[in-house]
């Protein structure tokens, strides 16, 4: 690698079909532009090194033998890094400089992760820059479920490959571009406090099996088909009873779903004419408020009672990942 390389991925937000997806739903997921962002070069001594700004503090040290990676200081912290070189297998005892920048996952005042999927993205542009686009999404899969001890469903790995606004379906590892509607606006809601995406699978994993899972793969099949129309009051006028059918799952797997300040949120969204729901594992990080009117959506957040809510900016980001060499 005689020229530096950086490979950038968006984080996403679930708009519909989270843990239905699971069953073989459709989830309905948009690319955000905040960015994890990968940059490697050589290393001028005879080792590499990682710097991960927004993760870790330490600097991470190793070499790479026929046998995996042998790390001289921070294995516990870069994972990452064994996962993705697991995969890829870039060639031996090369010495490399790698930074892994996810502060555009971090939420600046509390300093925690916001649940925007910062693993998957940064995973799909270490992937990206270490092997290139051959081969990326079954690369990129493999590694990050390998991160998560295989738990997950992809759609934020699919997310930070494709960009956009995508309807994803698990068993084939499928994602198709929709075109967001025209007149609906958005903004992302941060509870202001973290949640275990993992904690919640393993906790649906072992949970006895409700007829509410079942009726939730039918609600999100129908948000599906609401997001395939473009339609604003279409994909508006659906969301209540999918919210209702994902607070139902939530109650019977005891799940705490809507924790962390959701229901509130879903309350007095609804009140005021909007919508508002948690966005993937929920319980705490992020949620997805809708509306036709941005005015309305900024007073609503301006006016929001839940202790350290707030809006997170984002935007609808058009581009999955990016790679560069320099």
């Amino acid at each position: 690698m005689n020229a530096s390389v950086t490979a950038t991925a968006p984080g996403k937000v679930v708009l519909s079909g989270e843990y239905a997806v699971l069953d073989g739903a459709a989830a309905v997921c948009m690319a955000v532009g905040r960015r994890a962002v990968v940059t490697i070069a050589d290393s001028s001594d005879d080792c590499s090194h990682v710097s991960a700004p927004g993760h870790s503090a330490t600097e991470g040290r190793f070499t790479t033998g026929i046998d995996g990676l042998h790390w001289t200081r921070g294995a516990s912290e870069y994972a990452i890094v064994d996962a993705v070189f697991d995969v890829v297998k870039p060639v031996a005892d090369r010495h490399l400089l790698l930074t892994l920048d996810s502060r555009q996952f971090v939420d600046r005042v509390s300093g925690r992760k916001t649940g925007i999927g910062s693993s998957a993205a940064m995973t799909v542009a270490l992937v990206a820059a270490l092997g290139g686009s051959d081969g990326l999404p079954d690369r990129a899969l493999r590694a990050h479920r390998a991160l998560q001890a295989g738990a997950g469903s992809g759609v934020d790995v699919a997310t930070a490959i494709c960009g956009g606004l995508i309807e994803y379906r698990m068993r084939e590892f499928r994602a198709r571009r929709l075109d967001w509607p025209a007149g609906l606006e958005f903004r992302v809601i941060w509870t202001g406090a973290s949640a275990s995406t993992r904690a919640k699978l393993d906790k649906l994993a072992h949970a006895a099996v409700h007829a509410s899972r079942d009726h939730l793969c039918a609600a999100a099949e129908a948000m599906a088909t609401a997001w395939s129309t473009a339609s604003a009051g279409a994909v508006l006028a659906a969301y209540p009873a999918y919210v209702d059918a994902l607070r139902r799952f939530s109650v019977d797997h005891d799940l705490g779903i809507f924790d962390a300040g959701h229901e509130q949120l879903v309350d007095e969204a609804a009140a005021a004419g909007l919508v508002y729901k948690p966005a993937g594992a929920g319980g705490g990080d992020i949620g997805i408020l809708l509306g036709r009117n941005g005015g309305e959506l900024d007073e609503f957040a301006a006016g929001m009672e839940l202790p350290g809510a707030a809006v997170l900016p984002c935007v609808l980001d058009p581009d999955g990942v990016i790679l560069e060499e320099h």
